[in-house]
């Protein structure tokens, strides 16, 4: 039989909690958090029509937190108290087997809003493309394990596509649970298979940026736009990512200093430190009268929107037809692999969040450290040999003058 306590319902409280507890908060009658056997749940406890009810909230965990559970509590409070019967209303939602369109949209108004714009952008092409075809016409709550399995399968030529389209639907399935469309943990998407995804790496070789260097000298002399140009060096030179040279704007730029201070990017605010050929190549450029941005676009106070075009030319001019725009980053991240630079720095100078991130770059030294031991053994093979004939150093004067015994 579990315990009853009374106190604030914290984070620290609810670690404390054992299977068939229940905790009641001080602050907020009615609102408290009962342990289960695997979950703590937050529920909120008041009278509808002189009945005493049990409303739940959710699971500990996003996005339900001892705050957000408090401030739904306190909504759900207000409501009874102003005449309404939650309980009922959740009920009657899912009687009425509200459609998949209908609760994808209110999803994407409600949650995809609050993403960074990128981000909320590529929800809402998932959507389009992947979700809304696939299960738009179904009743949310009658889409079983089953329905996801085929549809995952479906997507499933497209490995990446595949599998971000079910982490979204995932997402989507979890809020619509929180929200009394769904039962609470009935999610069809949970413990579903993920594709293999192979990780793409491709990085110019010194070759391929000799020849890209050419093809965009000769481009920038046929009269391709400067700005373009200048995009696709500094993308190369600072190995920033493709929306913070696009949006950059002359006020983060900081030439004394060498770098650029970006208030957001992927992973929150970031500097980008700049070597002297990308500062040699943000001074090349004019600045427009009324236009913040570094690189203007064709519309007036605009800036660059899409390289795509351009650099599709450029890499079929250079011979590296298969080469993206973003393998520009990867491949600054390759040359300063090669050129000595330790994954945390590295890592640093991209930007990276977390250090698995920047651990996909540490084969890529592979290749100067075999040729680093091939050149150290001939050197020593030599020494042994006694074929060394400039002085050596004390190791390998030490094994000429002491012969291995057999």
């Amino acid at each position: 039989m579990g315990r009853s306590f009374i106190g604030k319902v914290t984070v620290s409280a609810i670690r404390e909690l054992r299977p068939g507890d229940e905790l009641r908060d001080r602050e907020l009658r009615g609102f408290g958090a009962r342990c289960q056997e695997r979950a703590v749940s937050y529920f909120v406890q008041t009278k509808i029509d002189g009945r005493l009810k049990r409303l739940t909230i959710g699971r500990h965990g996003s996005p339900w937190t001892p705050e957000t559970a408090r401030t739904q509590a306190s909504k759900l409070l207000l409501a009874v108290k102003s005449g309404q019967d939650p309980a009922r209303e959740r009920d009657e939602r899912r009687q009425r087997g509200e459609s998949f369109a209908m609760v994808g949209q209110q999803f994407l108004e409600l949650h995809a809003s609050k993403l960074k714009p990128t981000t909320s952008d590529v929800y809402r092409a998932m959507w389009r493309n992947q979700l809304e075809p696939m299960f738009g016409r179904k009743s949310m709550d009658a889409i079983g394990r089953h329905d996801v399995t085929k549809a995952h399968a479906e997507w499933g030529k497209t490995p990446r596509t595949a599998n971000h389209a079910l982490s979204m639907l995932s997402k989507l399935m979890n809020w619509a649970e929180e929200n009394d469309y769904r039962k609470k943990g009935s999610n069809p998407c949970s413990k579903i298979k993920r594709y293999k995804e192979v990780k793409r790496q491709r990085y110019l070789t010194e070759a391929e940026l000799g020849r890209f260097g050419e093809a965009l000298a000769e481009a920038e002399l046929d009269g391709l736009n400067p700005f373009v140009v200048a995009a696709l060096r500094l993308l190369l030179l600072t190995g920033a990512r493709l929306n913070e040279i696009l949006t950059l704007r002359w006020d983060y730029v900081d030439v004394p200093r060498m770098q650029l201070r970006l208030p957001d990017s992927k992973t929150g605010p970031k500097t980008v430190l700049l070597n002297a050929p990308a500062i040699a190549v943000l001074k090349s450029l004019p600045r427009m009268e009324n236009n913040p941005w570094v690189l203007p676009g064709h519309i007036q106070g605009s800036h660059l929107v899409a390289l795509e075009k351009p650099w599709y030319a450029l890499r079929k001019r250079a011979g590296i037809p298969d080469v993206r725009l973003h393998d520009l980053r990867h491949s600054f991240a390759s040359v300063a692999v090669d050129s000595g630079g330790s994954l945390p720095i590295i890592g640093k100078l991209l930007g990276h969040g977390q250090a698995q991130t920047t651990a996909r770059y540490a084969h890529v030294g592979a290749s100067s450290a075999h040729a680093l031991a091939n050149s150290t053994g001939a050197t020593i093979s030599a020494a042994l040999n006694g074929k060394v004939k400039a002085r050596p150093s004390k190791p390998l004067a030490f094994l000429r003058r002491r012969p291995l015994k057999a």
